[in-house]
């Protein structure tokens, strides 16, 4: 089938930020007395927005995390960003393959806008993602697994949830574009297949993709 938008995850899809991000974040935790380790962070955290941390500690601990957890976390993750963050292999191949067969594309994160940006900067992806094509869990305020990420840069794109695909490496991130009604195929560099269940199909190389789409 061919699809009318392409609708890509960042984090773990186009930018390798996900062994980064979970390991800052993990050791962050750890730091203010919740001991999380990597594992732990990517299972329960991968593919989610900020919020998802707080409201978990909370439920699970009933302390809250500092006001200035957020701001914290950014300041470090982005830092590391900067030193070691690498676009995904093979995914400046599959832009370049939608632009020039002319089948629109965008990203829908669940991190901010400003982790996008920051993301996409540091591994060279700018060029591809100007701010119509950009769309982040801070424009509908819920994150993945709900679907209102997904249906919004659709609907902002101009076309409908069922002629759209979603490009998704995380569980959450799976379980949103299913309750969007939005085929999605799964990426499995990270995440093995059978954790990624209800997706329309899987691949596990970047150069794997485009045949799923053109």
């Amino acid at each position: 089938m061919r699809y009318d938008l392409v609708i890509f995850d960042n984090d773990g899809v186009l930018v390798d930020s996900e062994p980064i991000a979970n390991r800052i974040l993990a050791e962050y935790l750890t730091e203010l007395g919740h001991p999380t380790s990597y594992e732990d962070s990517i299972r329960d955290f991968m593919g989610g927005a900020v919020h998802r941390v707080h409201d978990l500690v909370l439920e699970r601990t009933g302390r809250r995390l500092p006001e200035d957890f957020d701001d914290t976390l950014h300041s470090r993750t982005f830092s590391a960003f900067a030193r070691e963050l690498q676009p995904v292999k093979g995914v400046a191949q599959v832009l370049e393959l939608l632009a020039g067969t002319g089948i629109p594309y965008c990203v829908a994160s669940s991190g901010s806008h400003e982790r996008i940006r920051t993301g996409h900067r540091a591994a060279s992806l700018t060029e591809w993602f100007d701010e119509a094509r950009i769309f982040s869990s801070e424009d509908v305020g819920r994150g993945k697994p709900a679907p209102d990420l997904f249906l919004h840069a659709a609907r902002s794109m101009g076309v409908e949830p069922d002629r759209c695909v979603v490009v998704e490496d995380s569980p959450l991130g799976i379980q949103a574009a299913v309750a969007a009604g939005i085929d999605v195929y799964a990426f499995t560099a990270m995440t093995p297949a059978e954790r990624l269940a209800g997706a329309t199909g899987h691949f596990a190389d970047m150069t794997e993709l485009s045949a799923f789409l053109v």
